[in-house]
């Protein structure tokens, strides 16, 4: 599956539904945001039941406000509607893909009793 580009317009939407959402909040200017695009491309590539989405942060600066990110690129998994992990800095392939494992293996009934205390 592409990638999705988010924006403040379809970025609940899409992150609030059920199943895995990441997000590569990046700038292009940015270095290491430029490395780690093909990565997160490839991932995508091999993952079509996850939504892999795109911010760039230079045109969704209220995004990037709204979740705090102050480091790019910045990597953040939600599930079922709850972010689940969020880290700055380019991950290798290695990396990423055990990100993914460890977020479909997460028992989101524990998740969500964790949420709401």
């Amino acid at each position: 599956m592409a990638t999705v580009t988010l924006t403040a317009e379809n970025f609940d939407e899409v992150a609030q539904g059920d199943g895995i959402v990441l997000v590569d909040f990046w700038a292009d200017w940015c270095g290491p945001c430029r490395r780690f695009a093909p990565v997160f491309e490839k991932s995508a590539g091999k993952h079509g039941d996850i939504v892999f989405g795109k911010v760039d942060t230079e045109a969704q600066p209220e995004l990037s406000e709204r979740f705090g990110i102050a480091s790019i690129p910045t990597l953040m998994a939600i599930r079922d509607g709850i972010i689940v992990f969020a880290e700055p800095g380019a991950l290798p392939e290695n990396v990423l893909e055990n990100v993914i494992e460890q977020v479909r293996g997460l028992d989101m009934d524990d998740v969500r009793k964790r949420a709401q205390s």
